[in-house]
């Protein structure tokens, strides 16, 4: 087995857990160590040891891959990370919410742009976060100019790199970020992240303007809740879900299905009226790492088991359908 390609899947399996960014960030840094090596300089184990960047357990796996076989770590993440199986997940083609080390993401866009092509997709739309998250080291204007030029310059064949933002949902439902910086993005994520226990009829105001703001494209995280994780427990925000979902329907907005396992957002019964309100959806990964693109898996998993028709999620589209529904209101 390439020993590079051994180490990127552990680091991509660890990022998917949500291991420590160190642990992972290890792994990735033993792969550029030893890239472009001979196979005399890979079965070198002295002068490996003595190489920056390799420590003790990334030489167990380089040496094991070298041996021919799958390397002992490898093999025991692959066994406890399989994905759950699901026939949609192979229907889709792209992901509309992850992050770059731009916001508070772990790895460049590079990096995620792989990640990506590795599973297949046809498109990802890198959404980092906005300047009011300051904790998530948010993109003021100048930031996201800057962030729009490289990622329009990217070229891939085969592969399309979307610029986009996850834009935080102010207080009273105007959305953080220059209105004409976010008609130049091709995807826009709206999302709450703070006072996510306001009162029940000023949260349903909040949302229904988020969503009828002209560019907005995909209600994120809609409860904002979290059922399990390091973070801690957070209980669902409380709002009139028929008169969100109702706006969403009515404009064309994508209700995102987070694949966190933290999050599981919405709830099962969120989503059964989401579908029986007419609504759009977006299975996203919300990734902050390459391995963490892979959990687009779970929310497949989820919209399949709600019954959720295909082509009501957009993204099972093409990108030329994909773009005709962004550009509905632009």
């Amino acid at each position: 087995m390439d020993p590079g390609a051994a180490l990127d899947e552990i680091a991509s399996l660890l990022e998917r857990e949500r291991a420590s960014r160190y642990k992972s960030k290890a792994f990735r840094t033993a792969s550029a160590a030893i890239a472009g090596l001979s196979a005399a300089q890979l079965d070198d184990v002295a002068s490996l040891r003595r190489r920056p960047g390799i420590g003790e357990s990334t030489l167990r796996v380089i040496v094991q891959a070298r041996g021919g076989a799958v390397p002992d770590y490898l093999a025991e993440l692959r066994a406890l990370h399989g994905p759950p199986p699901s026939t949609l997940r192979s229907l889709l083609r792209g992901d509309l919410h992850a992050h770059s080390e731009w916001s508070d993401g772990l790895t460049s866009i590079d990096l995620m742009v792989d990640g990506a092509r590795a599973l297949g997709h046809e498109y990802l739309a890198i959404t980092d976060h906005s300047p009011r998250l300051r904790v998530a080291h948010g993109l003021d204007a100048e930031r996201l100019r800057e962030q729009i030029d490289v990622v329009a310059g990217f070229r891939r064949s085969g592969f399309t790199l979307l610029t986009g933002i996850e834009v935080d949902i102010l207080d009273g439902g105007d959305l953080d970020q220059e209105t004409d910086l976010l008609a130049l993005l091709d995807i826009v994520v709206a999302s709450a992240h703070s006072q996510l226990r306001m009162e029940k009829r000023a949260m349903t105001r909040r949302l229904v303007a988020a969503v009828c703001h002209p560019h907005t494209d995909v209600l994120g995280h809609v409860t904002g809740r979290l059922v399990a994780g390091a973070r801690g427990l957070r209980p669902a925000s409380d709002f009139d879900a028929p008169a969100v979902f109702a706006a969403c329907a009515d404009r064309g907005v994508a209700v995102e299905i987070n694949s966190r396992p933290e999050r599981e957002d919405p709830p099962d019964e969120l989503i059964a009226l989401a579908l029986a309100e007419g609504c759009l959806f977006s299975i996203d990964s919300d990734a902050h790492a390459p391995g963490q693109l892979a959990l687009l898996a779970e929310g497949a998993a989820r919209a399949e088991a709600a019954g959720i028709p295909p082509e009501r999620i957009v993204t099972t589209w093409p990108l030329d359908r994909l773009r005709e529904w962004t550009e509905r209101r632009r």
